[in-house]
């Protein structure tokens, strides 16, 4: 059994994160995917992050219309820093030693890899898999800094998708539209819940 994992702070959740999910899980064969929303992202200290809570509604109102995509509020529920090796060493004695982990991630967090805890652990529980994105680099540096970390990376064919969360908080911050950018049903809900600040003019 192949399941998808994708991680992420998803503040807040868009289309592009929907479109790499489905597309990972269409062209690799997965049984599902499993969206973990993070509790405290530590690469993130530095920035203020939207309450859990409040990410992890988005993702479930985002994920509910496909049955293949399911909410894991693994690191949400946490407390702590959320770390990715302790997320997937839980997530695999809950499913079993039948269960293959894919970990779904960006070029630009898998370049932070070197900066993980126990990276080389990473790479042991879990392939990544990696969508496209403009002007990324090649990842031979990596290979370097993480010895085996080639060998345990899919580059996912797919079209590139320039969505990012901090474009649309920034958007939002500007009064600017942000349909069709993230689901009908996450743009209501952070109009609903007044997630994101609005610049004053």
């Amino acid at each position: 059994m192949n399941i998808g994992v994708l991680g992420g702070t998803f503040d807040p959740i868009h289309i592009g994160h929907l479109v790499v999910g489905e597309e990972a899980r269409m062209k690799l064969g997965l049984s599902e995917i499993l969206f973990v929303p993070a509790g405290q992202p530590w690469l993130k200290q530095d920035r203020d992050i939207t309450p859990a809570a409040h990410r992890v509604e988005m993702v479930r109102r985002a994920i509910a219309d496909n049955p293949h995509f399911k909410l894991c509020t693994l690191e949400a529920e946490r407390p702590g820093p959320s770390y990715t090796v302790n997320t997937l060493t839980l997530l695999q004695k809950q499913l079993g030693s039948q269960a293959s982990l894919f970990f779904i991630l960006g070029r630009d967090t898998l370049a932070e890899l070197p900066l993980w805890k126990e990276p080389q652990r990473v790479i042991q529980l879990c392939r990544l898999v990696v969508p496209p994105r403009l002007g990324s680099r090649d990842l031979k540096h990596l290979g370097k800094a993480i010895p085996g970390l080639l060998e345990r990376v899919i580059q996912l064919d797919m079209p590139v998708i320039g969505i990012s969360s901090s474009e649309i908080r920034h958007r939002i911050a500007q009064g600017l539209p942000i349909r069709y950018l993230v689901p009908s049903v996450v743009e209501e809900y952070i109009t609903q819940q007044r997630i994101y600040p609005v610049s004053a003019r």
